[in-house]
């Protein structure tokens, strides 16, 4: 098949519909297909554009980081995907990505598919503060009753997400299908050279958050946690390995509770094998966001054999209700706190868990969540009613 999919944003702009759209490419390639991606022009480029069409795009007020594609460009494109002969079109996010994309799949007679990503209901106040948060939830809940209603099928990571929907009131199936974790990308790392390249000592307690440094992560909630373990452990770090809008508020919280030497900001890691080393590196992965759709980071934790220590909210519930390699907690400070020094006090338990949390991982790989997309698009492709209307029928 010959896919094209379309989305707001993409590297390298960092966050999970990056990392989703780029996993399923290469397991959609490996398996035959051909895919195609419209995504805003950043004015750098990833690593292989090869498949991407950078859409001339805008700058967002207030957010530096994200950019706007300009709808009559995206439009611009159809004698040019025309010409490719596509079989299906997939929008990845519900924005400019949206509404262009059901708009070229009316001209070319295209079924669609909708991956709902993102909890936005649960952030979106954090961006847009003048607007009373009930009208912010109202307009979310309205939107995706009406975005869903446009497409033929529409995807959700995980069983608790899909429930979200529900009490929006979205009536369409919905088809759970995760983003799979590329075991062989996260099977081993170095973590004595990324602790010697970041004078980090051998034997120091190490916390690892991987994750945009935004609100909606709740990391400041981690800040309070590691006051409490560093009461028992004065030496604990917390490695925060990220970038975002609330890097400076969070430092700014680690020096009002005293924790400049336990909090180390590493940035965002350009290279896998860096990344690779820091999970390495790290004695327990810790994680407490509200708003997962999924929680691909908690994944790739338990992959590369680091125990896990996280809340189960939203999607994460799906991730960690069999996982064997995490310990859930309830979102209290002191709950955490003693269930990180637990596991920072008794290797053997780490070790454990860490072997536990690579079978777990297992479960969820990149192949088999590709496998599973693929017959919807065939099942979405092979009698399609768009709009009310029948507008192709495959063999």
């Amino acid at each position: 098949m010959r896919i094209i999919m379309v989305s707001d944003v993409y590297f390298p702009r960092v966050n999970g519909v990056s990392s989703s759209i780029r996993t399923f490419r290469r397991e959609l390639t490996a398996l035959g297909h051909e895919v195609l991606l419209l995504a805003p022009d950043y004015g750098e480029s990833s690593d292989d554009e090869s498949w991407i069409i950078r859409v001339p795009s805008r700058r967002v007020p207030g957010d530096p980081e994200d950019r706007m594609m300009r709808y009559h460009e995206v439009l611009a494109l159809e004698g040019k995907l025309r010409e490719l002969q596509p079989d299906l079109l997939h929008i990845q996010t519900p924005f400019i990505a949206h509404y262009a994309g059901v708009r070229l799949a009316r001209r070319l007679r295209l079924p669609v598919v909708l991956t709902y990503h993102t909890y936005f209901e649960e952030y979106l106040f954090h961006y847009i503060p003048l607007l009373p948060r009930f009208f912010l939830r109202w307009m979310v809940r309205s939107l995706s009753r009406r975005q869903c209603s446009q497409v033929d099928s529409v995807v959700v990571p995980t069983d608790a997400f899909s429930e979200v929907l529900r009490g929006y009131g979205v009536r369409e199936e919905l088809y759970i299908n995760p983003t799979g974790i590329e075991l062989q990308r996260f099977s081993r790392g170095d973590g004595e050279r990324f602790r010697r390249e970041h004078s980090i000592a051998p034997q120091r307690p190490t916390l690892l958050f991987v994750g945009r440094l935004v609100q909606e992560k709740n990391i400041d909630f981690l800040l309070r946690m590691l006051q409490q373990v560093c009461r028992r452990s004065p030496e604990a770090l917390l490695l925060l390995a990220g970038e975002g809008l609330a890097e400076t508020m969070l430092r700014q919280e680690a020096a009002i509770r005293g924790l400049q030497e336990n909090v180390r900001f590493a940035g965002y890691f350009h290279s896998q094998q860096a990344l690779c080393d820091c999970y390495a590196a790290a004695d327990v992965f810790v994680f407490a966001s509200r708003t997962e759709t999924q929680g691909l980071v908690l994944l790739e934790a338990m992959a590369m054999g680091v125990p896990v220590v996280s809340t189960a909210r939203m999607g994460t519930v799906d991730v960690l209700r069999e996982a064997h390699g995490a310990v859930v907690v309830e979102e209290d400070e002191t709950a955490f706190a003693a269930a990180v020094i637990r596991l920072l006090e008794d290797a053997a338990l780490r070790q454990r868990l860490g072997t536990r949390g690579r079978e777990d991982a297992a479960n969820w790989s990149a192949e088999a969540m590709a496998l599973r997309l693929e017959s919807l698009y065939l099942e979405t492709a092979g009698s399609i009613y768009l709009f009310g209307r029948e507008i192709r029928t495959n063999a």
